[in-house]
């Protein structure tokens, strides 16, 4: 067999897929091949829900409740597992979520804390680490789907503070990697024409096309070739059937109402259609969780429109055959200190993971119950940074040991090599 003549054929492309050939280049031919053969073998990339509570939420008043809190504890379809009075919808699905009560993190500051938990890193200098959500793009994301792999979605604040938001960068992975920002799941994908088809509108874009290469063929810079695929993305989207992914209104009446009509609720509906059209990465981001009067007042109104909303995305991907390869993160930046929420605490906090065929119906690790200062220290099972982004790799079938290649050839893992995935979850 001539080399010309050689076809791989699907158990080939899923050899090579694995091994990581894909590392350091982006061949569109080849990923195409390499996603068909995937979906061929019947094992669709795992995808995942980010729900990104911004300003560091309270672990005593949500999933970590004690008994000395501001807030009592319920039991949960799960015996022995009891979460805040005020989570009663997530209380019933208990059983498709495990609980890490034990994050100690050790970053307090809002700006380089909200960095380290979106990308796995520390931050040094200038260099920038792309973050989780483009890492998910680029080993999972499907090169042939019009909808980008990436989304984030707005889901509002309740007030300003938390300090500046942190913006994923793809960083060395390249532009087509970075998100799509949606500013309200009302509003869906902005600037979207009336008629796609429309044969002046086709003309438009023709020109601006010729005029958008002359300028890349004349400037060939990074950034150049960063806005020409911005503007090729787009297009490509414009004129797709993808765009319908963004529509949460043509849902039915009953299942908007179980969402909730607040942002949060109707953002997670948006998620769910956006992974249900291939969508590896969606991001959810409200903001105002910077409790420092205290996180009783602000917290009791939220979960109004958190808990139902969370407890029905997981019920609906359940449903629909998704939960199982779409992992469900919720957590901020850092918790809040011990025992009335005020002030930043990343020594003991949790978060929450759901699907991707973890071990759920469980706890992982805890935090004191007999101090003055209850819920201040990790007494069982610590997590640390790079521990949990092994564990997200490992949940999303991304090899957490894999290497990029940054500027001057510099290698650079997914994930620090001290971080081992808490193997209690798999």
């Amino acid at each position: 067999m001539t080399k010309a003549s050689w076809q791989p054929g699907r158990r080939d492309l899923l050899k090579l897929a694995s091994a990581g050939v894909l590392t350091n280049a982006s061949v569109p031919w080849f990923e195409a091949l390499a996603t068909d053969a995937q979906r061929q073998s019947g094992r669709a990339p795992k995808a995942c829900i980010l729900l990104w509570m911004d300003g560091g939420p309270s672990q005593q008043h949500t999933f970590d409740p004690k008994p000395r809190g501001e807030f009592g504890a319920i039991s949960t379809s799960v015996p022995g597992i009891h979460i805040c009075e005020h989570l009663p919808q997530m209380s019933q699905v208990m059983d498709e979520v495990a609980l890490i009560r034990s994050m100690s993190t050790g970053e307090g500051d809002h700006y380089r804390a909200k960095y380290y938990l979106h990308t796995g890193f520390q931050r040094v200098g200038g260099f920038e680490h792309p973050a989780i959500g483009c890492i998910a793009s680029h080993e999972n994301g499907d090169p042939t789907n019009d909808l980008p792999s990436f989304v984030t979605i707005d889901a509002g604040y309740d007030k300003g503070n938390g300090g500046r938001l942190y913006r994923s960068v793809p960083s060395y992975l390249g532009a087509r990697h970075a998100p799509l920002a949606v500013r309200h799941p009302d509003t869906g994908l902005e600037n979207q024409p009336a008629d796609a088809g429309d044969v002046e509108l086709a003309r438009r874009l023709a020109l601006l096309a010729r005029g958008e290469r002359r300028f890349a063929q004349q400037y060939a810079t990074s950034l150049v070739r960063q806005k020409q695929t911005a503007f090729d993305r787009a297009v490509s989207l414009m004129r797709s059937d993808a765009v319908t992914a963004f529509d949460v209104d043509s849902e039915s009446p009953a299942l908007r109402a179980a969402y909730g009509s607040h942002r949060f609720g109707k953002a997670c509906l948006m998620a769910r259609r956006l992974i249900e059209r291939g969508a590896s990465f969606i991001e959810i981001f409200h903001r105002g969780w910077d409790d420092h009067e205290g996180a009783a007042q602000r917290v009791k109104p939220r979960m109004g429109w958190m808990d139902p909303a969370m407890a029905t995305l997981i019920t609906d991907l359940k449903s629909r055959g998704l939960l199982d390869r779409t992992l469900i993160i919720w957590m901020g930046e850092f918790g809040r200190g011990p025992i009335n929420g005020k002030d930043h605490y990343a020594r003991a906090w949790t978060t929450m993971l759901a699907g991707a065929g973890l071990k759920t119906g469980q706890v992982v690790g805890r935090t004191d119950e007999k101090t003055r200062h209850t819920g201040g220290t990790v007494v069982d099972r610590p997590v640390s940074v790079p521990d949990f982004f092994a564990t997200i790799c490992h949940a999303l079938d991304i090899d957490p040991a894999k290497e990029f290649h940054a500027a001057g050839n510099r290698p650079m893992p997914i994930v620090d090599p001290e971080g081992a995935a808490i193997t209690e979850l798999f």
